[in-house]
């Protein structure tokens, strides 16, 4: 399938990104069903975790959707460093009542889930936190993919281009969670809407804009901008197929929690969440090591989830928070395209 076929038969410019630990089959099932691209997120889990949400999601619908992948980084996180920042976090372990995870690094079973997509395709597949090497790409697209990557910069931009990538998810700062840059070198500050502008005068692909999406007039405005549809994740969150926690989805549009930051607190790569206890507590000391310190926070968040502790948990959300509305995802969709 071409990239004009993929996002020609999308009955609305909307894309639901792809939310590692929020986004099920059936939110990708009902955001296709509601005339968008649905996403599987397909971070931290196994091929085989994979392989059963891709047939969950085909059998409930027959329309297109995408799977999205993480690009393994190196191995550079200090030991030392990421040794420190466990101890500090042990005082923490204990009020929640959990054991620090083991920093270790992880290929994030990328041959099994590239060898899965190659054997069993999907209509589109992205990547994020780098782009795949042009054999990959190729091979992908010969498979019956189409191939997207997220990018942040205009130079990762033409990398994408360069390796084959048929379209490019623009991410700019106001997105929630990580930040699907390349490398995580240093913090993506430039609104959607410059850089689309940069993208754009960039390279010639067809363009998907993210960050800060949350009603009409946001997807008005990002079209306005030249991307051929919006791409939203916060506003998917509380809706009753998300996975997200319910004190995620409560603290999305609690007066308490009113701020979001950038941060690698919660597992050593930048991502934008809501500020509460633990962020304040830990950003400064976090180390640069993902995904070392996913690994090393990851039973505390899972006991803060299941304690309802929102100031102990990775809050990830957009800077448009605010305005998330907790009704079903396919409602979602038509709140997206709908004047108010």
């Amino acid at each position: 399938m071409g990239v004009n076929e993929l996002l020609g038969r999308l009955a609305v410019p909307v894309v639901q990104a792809p939310m590692a630990g929020a986004t099920t089959p059936a939110m990708a099932a009902e955001v296709t069903r509601a005339g968008g691209l649905g996403f599987l997120a397909a971070g931290y889990a196994t091929a085989d975790k994979l392989a059963a949400d891709i047939a969950a999601v085909r059998e409930r619908t027959g329309g297109t959707f995408g799977v999205n992948l993480f690009v393994p980084g190196p191995d550079t996180g200090d030991p030392a460093e990421i040794a420190a920042y466990a101890e500090r976090l042990r005082p923490e372990a204990v009020r929640l009542g959990a054991e620090l995870g083991d920093p270790v690094w992880s290929d994030d079973a990328w041959p099994a889930k590239t060898e899965l997509l190659l054997r069993d395709p999907v209509p589109a597949v992205t990547f994020t936190f780098g782009c795949p090497d042009a054999d990959l790409v190729r091979a992908l697209q010969a498979a019956g993919s189409t191939v997207g990557v997220t990018v942040t910069t205009p130079d990762e931009a033409r990398i994408a281009a360069d390796a084959g990538a048929e379209f490019l998810c623009v991410q700019g700062t106001e997105a929630g969670g990580h930040q699907g840059s390349f490398t995580d070198d240093a913090e993506r500050t430039v609104p959607l809407l410059d850089l689309l502008a940069d993208v754009r005068a960039a390279v010639g692909l067809p363009l998907v804009g993210a960050g800060g999406i949350m009603a009409h007039d946001d997807v008005v405005r990002v079209r306005a901008a030249g991307a051929v549809a919006a791409q939203c994740g916060t506003a998917f969150l509380r809706s009753p197929e998300s996975a997200a926690k319910p004190a995620h989805k409560t603290a999305l549009v609690h007066p308490e929690y009113r701020e979001t930051k950038v941060t690698r607190a919660f597992s050593g790569r930048r991502a934008r969440g809501l500020v509460n206890a633990f962020m304040r507590a830990n950003d400064a000391a976090a180390p640069a090591a993902y995904p070392q310190v996913h690994f090393l926070t990851s039973p505390l968040r899972a006991r803060a989830g299941a304690q309802d502790d929102a100031d102990a948990l990775n809050l990830w959300a957009g800077t448009g928070h605010r305005r998330a509305v907790g009704i079903p995802a396919a409602e979602v969709v038509n709140w997206l395209i709908r004047p108010s």
